[in-house]
């Protein structure tokens, strides 16, 4: 099975549209075919994100209540071993350090926002590159 680190920017908008590239993905993950690793920061900006106002629309806060038991229930939880400073957000860099410790594939719609000259032995990826990856 893959095992993945889903930057917040996917899984939202994979759950509002499901016919894109993320929501392929957000169904692999529901189906469990794929495995996703979070952490306590994930899982934190993953339920901020979601109770945002401007997604209101898409999701009550219900739901967004039972997105969260989902993922905390259906993903697996690590602590991350790894540091990484310098990106252009710094929030961002849970994602990439625990891509790192999980040897996992980080997956983005931001590629910009992990430069690679700091991914050290992570791949970063796309939506639509990691479901043409998964298919080879």
């Amino acid at each position: 099975m893959n095992r993945i680190v889903l930057d917040t920017n996917v899984l939202v908008s994979g759950m509002i549209n499901a016919r894109s590239a993320p929501g392929r993905i957000v169904d692999l993950i529901r189906e469990e075919r794929i495995e996703l690793v979070v952490d306590d920061r994930i899982l934190a900006e993953y339920a901020e994100v979601l109770k945002r106002p401007k997604f209101r629309r898409y999701f009550s806060l219900q739901e967004v209540r039972d997105i969260m038991m989902f993922l905390e229930k259906n993903t697996t939880y690590m602590v991350s071993t790894e540091t990484i400073a310098d990106l252009p957000d710094p929030d961002d860099a849970a994602f990439l350090e625990l891509a790192l410790s999980a040897k996992a594939i980080l997956v983005t719609g931001n590629s910009d926002d992990f430069p690679e000259s700091l991914h050290r032995s992570a791949t970063v990826v796309t939506p639509a590159v990691y479901l043409e990856k998964r298919q080879r």
